[in-house]
């Protein structure tokens, strides 16, 4: 069964967000180190983000590094920062072929200085790519996007730029690092554990969750097809009931 033409394409989720999960579960499986899972998880990346695009998602986020990652041990954190860069100067051509933007959410000054110019270099040379935006979450977490939000609202107010009653959701949301972004539609994560690790705690409010048994580096587009089409089956009614929805 071609499961691609069973995905509903004037149905599709706007965004969908990823956590990437089973990496180093996929290595020690195979008697390799943790690294083996992560370099065999580019071409689920890769697979991922071409299959996204073709469907016409417009927002693919992938949790690629929580700001919990750095207390990993040193030896995977160098070698996953190695990988990133490399990944990112062999990668961006790919994405400009199939006109797709990369930008970053996350805070991006503590990554290493070729990471930060790798990834300045590829967002400035796809900046002009509209058929989808690739987001790299990197040192990201939701408690911290929620706290740099609110400390530029406190210091907003503190200024005299903003008052304390004229503060909104709307406000926070615009202060957050998906500023602009739909909120995910969508959450895949991989290999079947069922949390949501800190990760756009803010934006997932009404997010379906789709977790599957797999580990990330066998994840493939027919599995986002899956995915999708477990999303459209379903009723969103956001606080309505049924019978509202259906009016």
């Amino acid at each position: 069964m071609n499961l691609k033409e069973n995905v509903d394409l004037g149905n599709l989720p706007k965004h969908i967000a990823v956590i990437m999960d089973g990496n180093g579960r996929w290595a020690k499986q195979r008697g390799g180190l943790r690294i083996l899972g992560h370099q065999n998880a580019i071409k689920a990346v890769r697979d991922t983000v071409e299959g996204a695009a073709e469907l016409g998602v417009e927002y693919l986020t992938l949790y690629a590094f929580s700001t919990e990652n750095w207390s990993r041990p040193a030896a995977e954190v160098t070698a996953l920062m190695t990988l990133l860069v490399s990944t990112i100067r062999k990668e961006t051509a790919t994405l400009n072929k199939n006109n797709i933007r990369l930008q970053t959410i996350g805070n991006t000054a503590s990554l290493p200085a070729a990471c930060q110019r790798e990834l300045t270099e590829a967002i400035e040379l796809t900046k002009g790519n509209t058929r989808m935006t690739l987001v790299l979450a990197l040192s990201y977490s939701g408690r911290w996007d929620l706290t740099q939000a609110m400390q530029r609202i406190a210091a907003e107010v503190e200024q005299g730029q903003l008052k304390a009653d004229e503060v909104t959701e709307r406000t926070l949301e615009e202060r957050l690092s998906t500023s602009g972004m739909p909120d995910p539609e969508l959450l895949i994560r991989t290999s079947g554990e069922q949390r949501i690790s800190n990760f756009l705690l803010w934006q997932l409010a009404y997010t379906e969750l789709y977790i599957t048994e797999l580990l990330w580096p066998d994840f493939r587009r027919e599995h986002l097809y899956e995915a999708i089409i477990s999303f459209q089956r379903r009723e969103r009614r956001f606080g309505k009931t049924s019978e509202q929805i259906i009016k």
